[in-house]
């Protein structure tokens, strides 16, 4: 089965093709075309609507037909369209879906709306070869969203927890910020962080772990506030810059490893999965491997190829052939933009 995805939730513009086993639910990624925003909103230190909706409009009907170009896919062969519905930006997100009802009409193919977490959730699925003990908890996490989710089966999702305030990428993105070095900030001071560890010197900053023991939920302002008056307090901060990119991530991935443990523990999760932009972070996914192999060594974890940890289409159209299987599909006369999240 063949599936076209679209993803414009945000500022990348994408489409793929995948190619699902029906018998065996295996996935191929035939193509996964991204155009990235990132230089465009670099020099504003955040992502302006108004503008990622205007490279949507100009880049989406490239991008799916260079999709389809490189997958070496007619129109004919395709048997589904998935398309991102929300949460996102409402001005990217239309783009999208508009987009997506007008091929379904064309074409005469089925429609399915993907929620954009559901999406990112199945980018752990994406090209999987070992096989998936259900129930199951998610840690998803990037620039817009943190949250648990448990999965008892495919296509039920239940939140668990998830951030009172921001996300963890955003407090990356605002810790940087402050730090002034540039956006986006979770590559940024994942690097500097990785120049301290490497320097062998001993961290002396120490930064709060919010709401650690309370519940499943997250809060990263505080977090942030203490990052603001210490850098305040600290003359030298300058000079620094390296050992507060360390703290400062090491409470992040504390707080959200820590997090995550406590609710495998908590509802008997048979299998731990890491996903979202924020699960690219290479000292992300180490400290929360050596969590899992000291307090649940039954148990593994799956975290998806580096090449779907973004936004992407191809987490899009391998979720939407699993809202397909359930006979979740949307004429193209109905489906709507949803900026509400939800699951």
């Amino acid at each position: 089965m063949y599936i076209l995805g679209i993803e414009s939730s945000c500022d990348e513009t994408a489409a793929a093709i995948v190619e699902i086993n029906t018998k065996t639910g295996k996935s191929k990624t035939l193509s996964n075309i991204i155009s990235s925003q990132i230089e465009i909103h670099q020099k504003y230190g955040g992502v302006i609507p108004e503008i990622a909706a205007r490279e949507h409009v100009l880049n989406i009907i490239p991008v799916i037909y260079e999709a389809l170009s490189k997958a070496k896919i007619t129109p004919k062969k395709i048997e589904a369209i998935a398309v991102t519905k929300g949460p996102g930006l409402i001005t990217s997100l239309i783009t999208g879906t508009e987009t997506a009802r007008t091929l379904a009409y064309v074409w005469h193919k089925p429609l399915i709306g993907v929620n954009h977490i559901a999406g990112h959730i199945y980018s752990d699925f994406l090209e999987l070869k070992q096989k998936i003990i259900f129930p199951l908890v998610v840690l998803t996490v990037s620039g817009g969203h943190t949250n648990l989710v448990l999965m008892k089966n495919h296509n039920s999702f239940k939140i668990i927890g998830e951030t009172r305030d921001d996300a963890a990428g955003e407090a990356y993105d605002k810790g940087a910020k402050m730090l002034d070095l540039g956006y986006p900030g979770g590559p940024i001071i994942s690097k500097y962080a990785r120049i301290f560890a490497e320097s062998g010197k001993k961290n002396t900053i120490a930064l709060p772990r919010p709401m650690i023991g309370n519940g499943l939920d997250f809060s990263f302002s505080g977090l942030k506030t203490a990052l603001l008056y210490k850098i305040q307090k600290d003359p030298n901060w300058e000079k620094r810059v390296p050992e507060y990119c360390f703290a400062y991530q090491e409470a992040i991935i504390d707080i959200l490893s820590r997090k995550t443990i406590t609710a495998a523990k908590k509802y008997g999760a048979k299998t731990i999965m890491l996903s979202g932009g924020v699960s690219a972070n290479l000292e992300l996914r180490t400290y929360l491997a050596a969590k899992v192999t000291q307090e649940l060594p039954k148990n593994p974890l799956i975290v998806p190829k580096l090449s779907y940890t973004t936004d992407n289409a191809a987490m899009i159209a391998l979720a939407g052939y699993y809202a397909l299987q359930s006979k979740t599909k949307t004429s193209w006369q109905k489906l709507k933009v949803d900026v509400n999240f939800g699951l």
